[in-house]
């Protein structure tokens, strides 16, 4: 009966000690989890609202997973680096701050076009025929011609074409800003465009020009029918062009 009296406070005991040994190691963890660290993207300089994101602009970090924001956009390979291209900020981001992903947005019409528009540019809306839509990319660089009936020096009016804007950048072709799209996003956007270029005549592209280009673009789809012809890539060149007439080609 003794020896049972003895046993029970050591079992107790024995008891006490595992149950305070599993919180221990409980609190060891959970304290071990709040401090490991792992690799997030911060800015490296002041970034401003709606701009689209560059490799220079943000550094991997390692931070404590206890002072990581919720939805910071972490760094598991140097791969994943590049997953901020054509990303936009949607707010201002302070130099030094985790980028968090729902400070991002993709680079889309919901950014707006003029994160596109180069310093100096502006963003100029014309329209082309369909089927060469569906031919032209974001990047791609066009010449831009009009026909239109002159007055020659005889009082004689003669319809003429005339290449106005040389090596222009387009910088979305409907809604495409060149943001990179899965084939199904594609198809998605694609049959959204067709059924609205329905209701129009000609598809929509968007051209970065200087203001004195813009100008006289503005001139030339009020005073004549504006066409757009595709340049190869990496052809940058600018040549001297002649007006074209029927009459100087048959001569």
């Amino acid at each position: 009966m003794e020896k049972k009296g003895i046993m029970v406070p050591m079992v107790l005991a024995m008891g006490a000690a595992i149950f305070y040994l599993m919180m221990l190691t409980s609190k060891e963890r959970a304290l071990s989890s709040a401090y490991e660290t792992g690799q997030v993207l911060v800015a490296n300089v002041d970034i401003p609202e709606r701009t689209v994101l560059k490799e220079e602009m943000v550094t991997p970090i390692p931070v404590p997973r206890k002072y990581m924001e919720q939805d910071a956009f972490e760094v598991r390979t140097p791969a994943d680096i590049k997953l901020i291209a054509n990303l936009v900020t949607r707010i201002r981001v302070p130099k030094g701050n985790q980028i968090s992903q729902s400070a991002l947005i993709s680079l889309s019409p919901e950014a707006g076009l003029s994160v596109k528009i180069p310093p100096g540019y502006r963003g100029t809306i014309m329209g082309v025929e369909g089927e060469l839509k569906a031919l032209l990319k974001p990047g791609d660089r066009v010449d831009v011609l009009v026909t239109f009936e002159a007055l020659m020096a005889d009082s004689r009016k003669e319809k003429v074409t005339a290449t106005i804007l040389q090596n222009v950048l387009i910088i979305a072709v409907g809604t495409n800003l060149g943001q990179g799209m899965s084939s199904q996003q594609a198809k998605a956007a694609a049959a959204k465009e067709d059924k609205n270029a329905a209701l129009s005549e000609k598809a929509v592209i968007a051209l970065a020009l200087n203001p004195n280009e813009a100008q006289y673009l503005a001139l030339a789809m009020k005073q004549g029918e504006t066409t757009v012809v595709l340049r190869g890539l990496g052809d940058v060149e600018m040549h001297p062009m002649e007006m074209a007439s029927f009459r100087k080609l048959f001569k």
